[in-house]
């Protein structure tokens, strides 16, 4: 378990120092969004273009892996929201089941899971990336417009996060580093040399935004949320989540799919991240609730510490 801390314990120190800088005001909130934009366009690009262009085609479009990742989030965000539209409505029960079902796997999963298990695990998260970004947050994205139009408001919805997942550097990326893949193109090298370093200082500065991220929602609340609104679907991220991963792979595996025990244990660490930052900006977007969805992520970012490092233990 000491070994495991060793490693997991500088990322989430790093989350807590942008969490601190913010709140004394080392870093001003108008601050916050600079670092968010290095961050998303610049530096994690280039960290997942050149994850994607260094591993082999098939990792990245495993059809199993992406079934079964996908499979659980349907069902993860199928159940919250069923359980919650009645009380909530649909914009926020949606948004309630994305930030559930969505893990930080961009800003904390691809470094933190690479030096928990090497580059191989590069690809299995690269994947469930594109998978989060391009389809479980469209569908959560149109569900969470019911309410204002029907059909028709979904539908507008959908196609305005198409839009956004069109100009997202992030899935361009992705697909970039998978065609550098699969054709074996490579960089000029001083272009290489200027991604190489863009791509080393995605890891420390994304965890630090988190935490930045992480202040700024708290201090932009005005009102108070009941722990039982944002705490049983914080537990829900860290504990069902990847309970529910695992059981879909281990059953993918039983009835003779090509799965292989390595991918699942990553599909299983994913899950098992903290709720994405980057959803507290999409709720803003769509005008609902923040407060709630701010909190899960506070909450299931400062317990992942202890859940993510304990079924690293139990499973490495």
């Amino acid at each position: 378990m000491l070994s495991v801390l060793a490693v997991t314990f500088p990322f989430f120190a790093l989350v807590l120092c942008g969490w601190l800088a913010a709140r004394v005001g080392v870093v001003p909130l108008s601050a916050i969004g600079g670092l968010n934009t290095f961050v998303l366009y610049f530096a994690l690009p280039c960290l997942l273009y050149r994850f994607g262009a260094g591993t082999p085609l098939a990792q990245l479009l495993d059809p199993v892996a992406a079934g079964v990742y996908f499979g659980c989030a349907l069902v993860l965000v199928g159940t919250v929201v069923l359980l919650r539209w009645r009380r909530w409505g649909w914009s926020d029960a949606s948004f309630a089941a994305l930030v559930t079902a969505f893990p930080n796997s961009g800003f904390m999963g691809v470094p933190l899971l690479v030096a928990l298990l090497g580059d191989a695990s590069a690809g299995p998260v690269i994947l469930t990336i594109a998978i989060d970004m391009c389809l479980t947050s469209s569908l959560c994205v149109a569900l969470s417009r019911l309410d204002a139009g029907g059909a028709s408001g979904a539908g507008a919805a959908l196609r305005q996060a198409v839009r956004g997942m069109a100009v997202n550097p992030m899935p361009i990326s992705i697909v970039l580093g998978g065609l550098a893949s699969a054709f074996g193109w490579q960089l000029w090298g001083p272009v290489d040399r200027t991604v190489a370093m863009l791509a080393d200082a995605a890891s420390p500065v994304a965890l630090f935004t988190i935490g930045a991220v992480l202040a700024r929602s708290q201090r932009n609340q005005h009102e108070a949320v009941a722990v039982g609104e944002y705490l049983p679907l914080a537990l829900a991220k860290l504990l069902a989540h990847p309970a529910l991963v695992w059981a879909a792979g281990t059953l993918a595996m039983r009835l003779g799919l090509p799965l292989s025990p390595f991918t699942l244990s990553v599909l299983v660490l994913v899950a098992a991240l903290p709720s994405a930052s980057n959803v507290a900006m999409l709720v803003e977007r769509f005008g609902a609730h923040t407060g709630r969805v701010a909190y899960i992520i506070l909450a299931s970012t400062v317990l992942a510490f202890f859940s993510f490092s304990a079924l690293v233990a139990w499973m490495v």
